[in-house]
């Protein structure tokens, strides 16, 4: 029996998370009809594939506009509102690039990134390890949110009234804080509480 892998697939950063016909098509030609498939909180949905025929799947979906990234302890792909009032407005071209830069990045233990594109929070950027907000033309910057658990907890404002650059540049530097200093599968809030918010602010060069 050949040897399966799992990896993560989404349609990229777009207007709902979809996914087209011809996508759903590719990924079904790699599942047997007893198999089912993953749908994950983070947008994600998890598949199987032969490792030996990794690199060419991998290409194929490519070609179709599916995304892949790895699972396990990484960071997930941005998890994104609906960018319900336009692409622009709402700030999608940010959101790509700051996916663009962090997803799939190795860490302590799997570290969600969400974003906002306006104070409602479809996004939910305040139940994410580290959550963004657009706020007109900047953005705010959320750390230390825990979704799951009695002691769930809403992330709490690091940073605000950031540009685009000064965002990237302080996540990246935030997870490569995270990558450098926590602790074997130390989940981020947890880091982060060790840390303190005083020591992560003096660390950071935006």
């Amino acid at each position: 029996m050949n040897e399966k892998i799992k990896m993560a697939v989404n349609g990229g950063i777009d207007f709902g998370s979809r996914l087209n016909a011809a996508q759903l098509r590719t990924i079904a030609k790699y599942m047997d009809d007893e198999e089912s498939i993953e749908v994950t909180t983070f947008q994600q949905l998890y598949v199987e594939i032969p490792k030996d025929k990794e690199e060419e799947i991998i290409e194929e979906f490519k070609r179709v506009g599916l995304v892949c990234y790895p699972v396990g302890n990484y960071v997930k792909s941005l998890r994104t509102c609906n960018f319900c009032k336009g692409e622009e407005q709402e700030g999608m071209p940010v959101a790509k690039e700051l996916n663009n830069r962090i997803a799939g990045k190795p860490v302590p233990f799997t570290l969600k990134v969400a974003y906002t594109g306006c104070p409602v929070g479809c996004g939910e950027p305040m139940l994410s390890d580290i959550g963004v907000m657009k706020m007109k033309d900047h953005y705010n910057l959320y750390i230390g949110g825990k979704a799951k658990g009695k002691d769930a907890e809403v992330g709490f404002l690091l940073l605000e009234n950031l540009t685009p650059d000064q965002l990237y540049n302080a996540v990246e530097q935030i997870i490569d804080l995270y990558s450098e200093n926590g602790k074997k599968r130390e989940q981020f809030y947890k880091f982060i509480k060790r840390v303190d918010k005083n020591l992560i602010l003096e660390q950071l060069a935006i």
